[in-house]
């Protein structure tokens, strides 16, 4: 199943019938990519500006706070294979809409949570949340609707994505300050009901619902071929273990950068830069790397984010300046894996199937993710900041072997495309 699907020379992947005409891609990109500024900023990102709030007006510890933004991760994880189905089936537009209402109702319970229980409750319903509406099922979305062409409008809605901290963060603040961490919370959920939730309705079209394939079907194609295998399990670890080093970063990035002796305002500094640099990868993928395999690009992810936190190693030793270089590139990496995340799967192994697929990955990269801060946690309590970076460093490494062994299976995806 090591394949790219063959493009008809109308531009559509031959999937086996005569297929519709697409839908316009700048008002579904829109939908979904205004969603998922919205959708992120006020799940992922919202408790980095609510949870010390929460914290000063409620009193319950700040780890049970954090604690229940992991167990949110750990549930979306358990659900995407599931939600991948769903879209394989159905298609995205039920399954992102439905995210928009699990999200309103998650946020609602949140702001009106009056206990810890109630609180962590809240979480598992925004896990879910999170699970069907993140850029998981956003790219299987895509992938359904446009196949093998669907490269252009993923990248576009990492662009849109790559904002989510920047509008939410800011937005978050001033609602806090206005209206209090609980008006915040209400007022988010008022926006998925009545902004995100129509956008959904509205930008993705219909699709007819797949019947679920025979069993006897599948039987000819496993004789065949041997089906993703060690491709699959290449790239399903790849992307958990870039996961877990780009969440440890994240977390813990200003305890590592004060480690190499920044004073915290510079630090913070520092911490600025990632965004832009995502964004400004991203971009310059869209307009080079769009003709080449996205293997590639992938690779390049890679070795930038080992490069860049090889000199964030080095920036105590060498110079400070080293390390805004080093979030430079650790940023570019990052915003580009994020296009990769979608492109790649969809390259190697074809339209069909590929909602089913980003799920199974997705499954282990979320639970990764929600572990992480805690192992990050560990690290620098048992091995010291320096270590942390070097175990890091040593990931990202060991990332650009898993991408590397990958290419043989890309180069004969497109012999046989």
């Amino acid at each position: 199943m090591l394949r790219l699907a063959r493009p008809c020379p109308g531009g559509r992947a031959m999937t086996g019938g005569p297929a519709a005409a697409p839908p316009r891609r700048l008002r579904v990109v829109s939908a979904i990519g205004i969603g998922q500024i919205l959708a992120w900023g006020s799940s992922y990102y919202l408790l980095a500006v609510l949870a010390g709030p929460i914290a000063a007006d409620t009193g319950w510890p700040l780890t049970w706070i954090m604690g229940a933004l992991s167990l949110g991760m750990l549930v979306s994880g358990l659900v995407s294979p599931r939600i991948g189905h769903l879209i394989d089936r159905r298609g995205g537009r039920p399954v992102l809409a439905a995210s928009a209402a699990l999200l309103c109702a998650g946020l609602l319970l949140l702001g009106l949570a009056p206990s810890l229980p109630v609180f962590v409750l809240a979480w598992v319903v925004l896990g879910l949340a999170m699970g069907a509406g993140l850029y998981d099922p956003a790219f299987s979305t895509l992938g359904r609707l446009y196949g093998e062409q669907a490269r252009p409008a993923i990248t576009h809605v990492t662009l849109f994505g790559g904002f989510a901290s920047t509008v939410c963060w800011p937005l978050s603040a001033f609602l806090v300050e206005h209206l209090g961490w609980r008006g915040a919370c209400l007022s988010y959920a008022a926006i998925h009901l009545a902004v995100v939730l129509p956008l959904y309705l509205a930008g993705i079209p219909r699709e007819a619902a797949r019947p679920a394939p025979a069993p006897q079907a599948a039987a000819p194609r496993s004789r065949r071929q041997p089906g993703p295998g060690s491709a699959f399990l290449l790239l399903a670890a790849g992307f958990t273990l870039a996961a877990v080093i780009m969440t440890v970063v994240s977390v813990h990035l200003l305890t590592l950068l004060q480690s190499q002796g920044l004073p915290l305002a510079m630090a913070v500094a520092l911490g600025t830069l990632i965004g832009p640099a995502q964004v400004g990868a991203r971009l310059l993928e869209m307009v080079f790397g769009q003709r080449a395999h996205p293997i590639w690009s992938l690779l390049a992810s890679t070795v930038l984010v080992a490069a860049g936190l090889g000199m964030l190693a080095a920036a105590g030793l060498v110079a400070p300046g080293v390390a805004a270089a080093g979030i430079v590139l650790y940023g570019m990496g990052s915003g580009i894996r994020s296009i990769a995340r979608g492109t790649v799967p969809l390259a190697l192994f074809g339209r069909e199937g590929y909602a089913v697929l980003m799920g199974r990955i997705a499954m282990p990269t979320l639970i990764a993710q929600a572990a992480s801060p805690f192992l990050g946690a560990w690290l620098l309590d048992g091995l010291g900041a320096a270590a942390t970076l070097g175990v890091l460093g040593g990931g990202a490494l060991l990332n650009i072997l898993l991408v590397a062994a990958l290419l043989p299976a890309a180069r004969r995806g497109r012999a046989t495309g």
